[in-house]
């Protein structure tokens, strides 16, 4: 088996942690070929003393590292691919759950040495409010969608690996760019190497939807964001916002037509209750991207690439 080090940013993931190393300590995947790098990135509660004692406990290798100058996931991940044993890095986050034979799934692709990138699927996590059964139904998280993205396809840090001497030839993550760092490293390996990439849909993850409408809304606000910073750093085509008379006639639509039919299938079990909210609750997470895409603003210093 080839040696992995798995790289984890933390902010304040008391509530989270416990349920993480969990998950780690049930991989599949020989425990003396990991390294878990879990990278405290100043948080306020008592996520360093808990990643200690896992450490400390010695089921599996945890190596506790900390980011405290930049806040920003990606500075922590830079912290812990510098620190990292291995040759290949594996990425998630420390509110995802990893599923047993994430990791051994993840890994088999770079037996082929021309595979730079590997990316796994995002599943959700059972939720039970509305907007969590919605985004399911939508499938928000899959990679399926960021793999077709037009532009390029790349991989959610939620899931993804990549060959260390990827690192070496294009330089590692934008520290102090707050969103949309994953698209940009792998279009980075992508487009200026001749590594590939692979989709490993069994290597899956597990997530959790937001269960508000604020966050829901924060969700896809920042989706915006990165897509500003995005076009700003790679080109990419700005999110067209929608006039008020398409607004106007996708509502009356709704009203009209979609909601009579829908609640027809709903008395003869042929569609789900939530199914009704489908096309409003679509127009205002289209709303708040567009408002992220409108607030982004790039820093000079977010253009900034860390070197090994």
């Amino acid at each position: 088996m080839t040696k992995v080090s798995v790289v984890i940013p933390i902010y304040n993931g008391e509530k989270d942690l416990p349920e993480l190393i969990e998950c780690l300590r049930s991989q599949t995947y020989s425990a003396d070929k990991v390294e878990y790098l879990l990278v405290d990135n100043n948080s306020s509660d008592r996520s360093s003393s808990i990643i200690q004692a896992a450490a400390e406990s010695k089921e599996i290798t945890i190596r506790p590292l900390a980011e405290n100058q930049i806040q920003s996931s990606y500075a922590a991940r830079n912290a812990g691919i510098r620190a990292a044993n291995s040759e290949i890095l594996a990425f998630t986050d420390g509110d995802c759950r990893p599923q047993p034979e994430w990791l051994e799934n993840l890994i088999q692709p770079f037996s082929d040495s021309n595979v730079g990138l590997v990316v796994g699927e995002i599943l959700a996590l059972p939720g039970d409010s509305l907007l969590e059964k919605y985004a399911d139904k939508q499938e928000t998280l899959s990679q399926k969608h960021t793999l077709a993205h037009p532009f390029c396809p790349y991989g959610q840090t939620a899931n993804l690996a990549i060959r260390k001497q990827a690192f070496v030839e294009v330089g590692l993550f934008r520290p102090y760019l707050t969103t949309g760092g994953d698209a940009d490293i792998c279009w980075r390996i992508l487009r200026d190497t001749s590594y590939q990439f692979k989709f490993a849909e069994k290597a899956i993850i597990k997530h959790r939807h937001r269960s508000t409408w604020k966050d829901l809304q924060s969700q896809w606000r920042r989706y915006g964001k990165s897509n500003k910073y995005l076009h700003e750093l790679h080109g990419v085509d700005l999110m067209r916002e929608l006039k008020t008379k398409e607004y106007v006639y996708r509502l009356s639509r709704w009203l009209l037509k979609e909601l009579p039919l829908t609640t027809v299938k709903i008395i003869s079990g042929k569609a789900e209750v939530l199914e009704l909210f489908n096309t409003p609750i679509g127009l205002l997470n289209g709303r708040a991207r567009i408002m992220g895409q409108k607030e982004a603003k790039l820093s000079e210093k977010s253009r900034q690439i860390d070197r090994f």
